[in-house]
């Protein structure tokens, strides 16, 4: 399992490093503004004193031990109850398919997409971002024998 560190973050040239992953890539992101505030502001007033390294930490003992999927699962579920969205929202992959759907709608090949979610099938990759059904009308061609 891969855990970000304080190392994973390189602050000054705003880039996050994922390393230790199952496919033994090292890949390197752009880290966004809002995104490095946010870690800096949970890092100064919400993370827990520990002598851990890992960026994410548990929030009740043993605090030196990282936060696990699991614990990052009923959170999320947590926080949907509170926004009234458990209707409409079961799981943490929910984020990704929310970035892929974005990065679609905003030119972003499915490739590059297949890529960031650290997928080898570009079929997988499309299965995370959604079809934007008006863009795919503009380019649809009739059916043929319809009323057009």
């Amino acid at each position: 399992m891969t855990f970000l560190t304080l190392e994973s973050i390189d602050w000054r040239r705003a880039i996050l490093t994922i390393s230790g992953t199952k496919s033994k890539h090292v890949q390197q992101l752009p880290l966004p503004e809002s995104t490095g505030e946010a870690v800096a502001q949970y890092l100064r007033q919400g993370r827990p004193q520990t002598t851990s390294r890992r960026l994410f930490v548990r929030h009740r003992a043993p605090l030196d031990r990282p936060l696990s999927v699991p614990a990052i699962r009923n959170s999320m579920n947590r926080a949907f109850v509170r926004c009234d969205l458990s209707d409409r929202f079961h799981n943490t992959h929910v984020l990704r398919r929310t970035m892929a759907t974005r990065l679609q709608c905003s030119g972003v090949s499915v490739k590059e997409i297949a890529d960031l979610l650290r997928h080898k099938s570009l079929d997988t990759a499309s299965t995370y971002a959604r079809v934007d059904v008006e863009q795919l009308r503009a380019v649809a061609l009739p059916w043929p024998g319809s009323q057009q």
